[in-house]
Parts: structure tokens; C-alpha cells; sequence
């Protein structure tokens, strides 16, 4: 065995870890209105998610999270809530929700509710009534601030902020006379986090979900709860746009840790979960402030690195024709970077490839065509779930679904970030050739990918809902090869896979969950490779080839002593001598 793989450990000092039941649990997310429809009306529902409890049992997944089931406009996919403690009917009931947490704790299942409390709906009862007057009671309750005016008595907004679904993030209200603060839709305004009152009624939105049976939380965007009451202008980057990025005066704001504090001692009053989506902020040293274990805040956080890895710079980021190439090694530094100080700083990082924002994973990060897509799925599976953090599993990426088909025109796309997105570059050029290479940067990047409906079977619409209705949005193409009806029984199928990861992290989660990490063969462009080692001294190496060719690992293996995971149903054996890695294959080895 090549000396960088087993002594790298001999002379390190291991932090002891804190153990916790949601650091050993893993997390199924479901997009509600996509999952399974149970009362033919075209759109995912609550009891179309119990019907289902069994499958994701089967899996082997400890806790489900629920992307927005509240009601809303649905503006936003239902991130626009216009009452937290009611239930859209499009999804069903408070009753509902009292069946499928039920059932899902006789099976020993936990349920995670996602909280937006940011921003509501401009249909919320609050805002209904902070707009309605200056005097009004709830005016304070929301961020407005008066117009500003140039030397020709133009009005403008209150400064250059870039919304994140396109234009200000201001707009004017006529009636009051004032701008209201959205940093995401029109209709999604922010909340006043600085009126003790918010702060209040969203503690009250807490404990009710808690009360209820909920065991936790997805906290939508709750970095940006905290905003630079100065407001200031953010730097120009993109000269032409009267809009900039701001976000440094409101990822990360003066009061942030305050309020995530606040929400903190709720948790742990429960013994609940919790874990933050934090965009924008990618320095440990800040992360660590949320998630340290002696800071009684957040339990974990999703990062946005490697899901921005292919981004480029700007508010045009996600779609730019200007996309940047990623290398293995800058996935690996950024994996690296966040294992390894986590570790050091008793901190814990939140394991996902794909959620309801992201393209899916196999195309993203490896080959989601037809001839590697499953074995890219179990690649990813094993990439993902060997690292050390509580893993996410997002609807369809246990099957290895795909990005929607590169034939859809932008009829078929619902998401608003691209629809916004399309009408502003409309508006701008007509010129097919720029049109048609956005399209293809929607096919790779919009929000879609991961919205199309759960495929069960090859029934039409992919059993997600009766053959009789048009679901809400179409199912992808390849739904007859790619469906769950024919992997969960079948050996050697992705959700069979991803089930035997999950399950073998809870055996060995000495090494999976408490281990150390560190990486080898740091230039290597085509295997990442990295160990686990537990605080007893056991240690895995895990190959993971993210190249469509064959490649040889040079190193020996002759102290490999058991095969805990494999995408090839690889033995001992096979791995003696020099082992060449077939195309996307993975293993972990126990050393």
C-alpha cells in the first residue's frame, strides 16, 4: 500500500466528535406537486406522499422533508406562503399531514417541514395589512423605505440591488407612496426581522409545527434574515445592468447569529432538526459561526459551492453563455476544504448533489445518457454518501433520473426563475442563434430538472397521476426505462444501490459518519479518491472514477481487507495488483 493512503493518519491528532441522532439520519426530499397524485387532478398531493411511505422505507431514508405545502398563490412553487398554519388545498389537509406523520413514525420516519420565513406572499394577511397604510400596525413588519430622486426629480428605487428572478429588488407601491423589499419575486416581499414582533410571530409559526408532530426544519434562505440597514449600493459587475448583486449586505447580516439563535434554543428545546440553506456565504469561518457545536444554532447548512461550480460570475450567472468548464480537482478542493474544517471545528455539513433548485446530478457531475447513466447514479451514490455528514436524497435521484429532454422548447419549462429569465432576453434580442444557446442552458441548469414528475412506472405520465389527466407539468421522455416500478426489486439498479449505501453507512458509521476525511492523489483529474478513518483507528479508501474511459489506480491494495461498496459487484479479488476502474465505477474499501 502506497504510503500516502496508510500512514497519513500516524502522527494526526483525531478531534473527538459529538455524536447526534441527526449526524446518523439520512433525508428523502420530496416536491410535493411532482411526487404522486392520488385524486387525478394533475398535481402531487399529501396522500399521494403516504401511499408512498412504504417505498421510501424500503429505501432505507430516516426523514422526510416536504418542500412548501402551506398555502400560497403558488407564485413561487408555494415558496410565496400566504398562511403558515393552513394547508393548500391543492395538496389537502391538516388532517393530511396528522396521516402522513403517523405513518411515517410507525415505521421510525421522521418529518421535516420547510420554513420560509424570510419573505411571505403579497397575499399574506400581514402584508395585506402593511400595505394598506402607513399607520397601520403591521406597516413595520415589512422592509419599505421612501424613493430616492435625481436632480431632474426622477424617481428610483432605494439602491442598485439585483432581485434574484430578475429587475430590482424594490417596487413601488402607489397607494403608500414607498418601495417594499423583495429580493426574490414581486410577490414575494421580505420580512422586518428587525420588528421584535416578526421574530415573535415566527418563533409562534415554530413551536405550532413542533407541536403538531413536525421533528424539524429546511430553513429556506435564512441567512438573508439579517439585512444592512443602511442599504447601501453594491459594487457594479455587470455595467450593463442598472442592477448589481448584493448580496454581502444581506448573506451574512449584523444581527444573523442573533436571530439564528433564537430559532436555535427552539430546536434544542425539542430535540428537533434543523438545517439552513445559506446561499452566498462560502468561507468556513463564517459557516462555522451557524453551525459550530457550542453555538446553538444551526444544526447544519447546505453550501452552494459545488452546485455553483459551473456558474459564472454575476447576476446572469446560472445561464451565461460563458459558463466555466469544472475540473475534478476544484470539486475536490471545495469538498475537501468543508470535510476537513467541519472535522477540525466540530462543525457538520449537510451531503447533497441534487435538491428542487438543481439540475439533476448524474447530468451535472458525470453522464446521464443512456449508456452510463445507472452507473453514474451509483458513482454519485457512493461519492456522496461516503463522506462525513447527514446525506440528502432528493425525489428521482435514487432512480438516476435525468435533466428534461433537449427536444423541449420553453413551452414546456413552469419555473418562473427561467420563464423571467426568457422574458427579459426576449425583450433584449431576437436573434435565434443567443435564443436557442439559452434554451440549451435551461436544458442544463433551470430549476425544472428537478421538478418533473416522479417516475413510478411506464404507465402514461409515468403513474404519477391517471392516464385520463394532464399533469401539471410533463413527465420526462424516458420514464419507460427510467421508473421505479422496474429498480427497487431488481439488484442491480440504482435505488437497489443507493439503499445498500445507505444501509452500510449505518453499520459502519464509526468510519461513514464520525470518521475523519482526507483526500488522495490530490492531482488526479479523473479519480477521487479519499479515507474515512474512525476514531479506533479503522480506515476506508474510496475510488470514484468520474471519467467516461477506464482508468488504472496505481496504487497497492493488497491491505484491503473488505469490499463495503461497489457499483460492479467487485470481490476481493479483483482488486489485487494494479485495479483498472471501469467507466464511473466506484468502490470503498475497508482497509
Amino acid at each position: 500500500m502506497s504510503p500516502h493512503v496508510t500512514n497519513q493518519h500516524s502522527t494526526e491528532i483525531m478531534t473527538p466528535q459529538h455524536r447526534a441522532w441527526w449526524k446518523e439520519c439520512s433525508v428523502y426530499q420530496i416536491y410535493p406537486s411532482s411526487y404522486k397524485d392520488s385524486n387525478d387532478d394533475g398535481i402531487g398531493d399529501l396522500a399521494g406522499i403516504t401511499s408512498k411511505v412504504d417505498y421510501m422505507h424500503k429505501l432505507g431514508v430516516d426523514c422526510v422533508w416536504l418542500s412548501p405545502i402551506l398555502k400560497s398563490p403558488q407564485v413561487d412553487m408555494g415558496y410565496d406562503i400566504s398562511d403558515y398554519r393552513v394547508i393548500d388545498e391543492r395538496y389537502g389537509s391538516l388532517e393530511h399531514v396528522d396521516k402522513l406523520i403517523n405513518e411515517l413514525k410507525a415505521r421510525g420516519m421522521k418529518l421535516l417541514m420547510d420554513l420560509v420565513v424570510n419573505h411571505t406572499s403579497d397575499q399574506h394577511e400581514w402584508f395585506k395589512q402593511s400595505r394598506s397604510s402607513k399607520d397601520s400596525p403591521y406597516r413595520d413588519w415589512y422592509v419599505w423605505r421612501p424613493a430616492k430622486y435625481d436632480k431632474d426629480g426622477n424617481r428610483h428605487p432605494p439602491n442598485n440591488w439585483a432581485a434574484a428572478f430578475q429587475g430590482s429588488v424594490w417596487e413601488w407601491d402607489e397607494p403608500t407612496q414607498e418601495y417594499y423589499l423583495h429580493i426574490f419575486a414581486v410577490e414575494q416581499p421580505d420580512l422586518n426581522w428587525e420588528n421584535p414582533k416578526v421574530v415573535e410571530a415566527v418563533h409562534a409559526i415554530v413551536r405550532f409545527w413542533l407541536d403538531r408532530g413536525a421533528d424539524g426544519f429546511r430553513m429556506d434562505v435564512i441567512n438573508f434574515i439579517s439585512k444592512d440597514q443602511a442599504f447601501p449600493d453594491a459594487p457594479v459587475v455587470d455595467p450593463d445592468s442598472p442592477w448589481q448583486p448584493g448580496e454581502q449586505f444581506f448573506s451574512a447580516g449584523p444581527r444573523l447569529h442573533e436571530f439564528l439563535g433564537g430559532l436555535g434554543s427552539i430546536l434544542k428545546e425539542y430535540n428537533a432538526f434543523s438545517v439552513g440553506e445559506m446561499p452566498c456565504v462560502s468561507d468556513p469561518k463564517e459557516v462555522i459561526k451557524s453551525v459550530g457545536h457550542d453555538r446553538g444554532e444551526l444544526n447544519m447548512i447546505f453550501q452552494f459551492q459545488h452546485v455553483d461550480i459551473d456558474h459564472a460570475e454575476g447576476a446572469d450567472g446560472r445561464f451565461s453563455l460563458q459558463t466555466p468548464k469544472w475540473s475534478l480537482s476544484t470539486l475536490r478542493n471545495i469538498f475537501e476544504t468543508m470535510q476537513k474544517f467541519m472535522y477540525a471545528n466540530n462543525g457538520w455539513n449537510a451531503l447533497y448533489l441534487e435538491n428542487h433548485d438543481q439540475p439533476r446530478s448524474v447530468n451535472r457531475f458525470a453522464c446521464g445518457c443512456p449508456k452510463h447513466r445507472a452507473q453514474s447514479s451509483k458513482m454519485l451514490a457512493t461519492f456522496l454518501g461516503c463522506q462525513a455528514g447527514t446525506v440528502f436524497v432528493y425525489q428521482g435521484q435514487e432512480l438516476g433520473m435525468t435533466n428534461v429532454p433537449v427536444e423541449w422548447g420553453i413551452e414546456e419549462y413552469k419555473d418562473l426563475n427561467t420563464l423571467n429569465h426568457w422574458a427579459v432576453l426576449n425583450q433584449r434580442t431576437k436573434d435565434p442563434k443567443i435564443l436557442k444557446e439559452k434554451l440549451a442552458e435551461y436544458q442544463k441548469k433551470s430549476r425544472d430538472n428537478a421538478r418533473t414528475p416522479m417516475q413510478w412506472d411506464t404507465s402514461p405520465h409515468a403513474g404519477f397521476t391517471s392516464s385520463s389527466v394532464q399533469p401539471w407539468m410533463n413527465a420526462n421522455t424516458n420514464f419507460n426505462v427510467v421508473n421505479a416500478a422496474s429498480q427497487v426489486d431488481d439488484p442491480a439498479s440504482p435505488f437497489t444501490y443507493w439503499s445498500s449505501m445507505l444501509a452500510t453507512r449505518k453499520k459502519y458509521k464509526d468510519i461513514f459518519v464520525y470518521g475523519d476525511f482526507n483526500t488522495v492523489d490530490e492531482t488526479n483529474e479523473d479519480i477521487f479518491a479519499y479515507t474515512r478513518t474512525s476514531e479506533k483507528g479503522e480506515t476506508m479508501l474510496v475510488l470514484c472514477n468520474f471519467s467516461p474511459s477506464k482508468v488504472q489506480w496505481k496504487s497497492d491494495l493488497s491491505e484491503a481487507k473488505d469490499v463495503l461498496l461497489s457499483t460492479n459487484g467487485r470481490t476481493l479479488k479483483d482488486v489485487e495488483g494494479i485495479f483498472e476502474l471501469d467507466e464511473y465505477e466506484a468502490i470503498a474499501l475497508l482497509l
